[in-house]
């Protein structure tokens, strides 16, 4: 699994954010997506993910993607360790 942490300029309020989450949930597999317009991001947990497909969903929305970030995702959490 990999986190994606997308910068997004243009979401106002929290329709914007339900907005963003709808659409990336329309166009791809995820586990989990999570927007926040304070901080101007919007965090995905996916397997894999094409970044241009990402970056022209993102256009059609009509907020504007500044960068991508990748990390590695581990679920943390109490029962995230009885699996090891």
């Amino acid at each position: 699994m990999t986190k994606y942490i997308l910068e997004i300029e243009g979401m106002m309020c929290g329709h914007c954010e339900a907005h963003m989450n709808d659409a990336i949930r329309s166009h791809f597999s995820v586990k989990k997506v999570e927007s926040s317009h304070a901080k101007k991001q919007c965090v995905i947990v996916a397997d894999d993910i094409d970044e241009d497909k990402l970056k022209s969903v993102v256009a059609e929305t009509g907020y504007e993607l500044k960068s991508i970030a990748k990390e590695p995702y581990e679920k943390k959490g109490f029962f995230s360790k009885l699996k090891k």
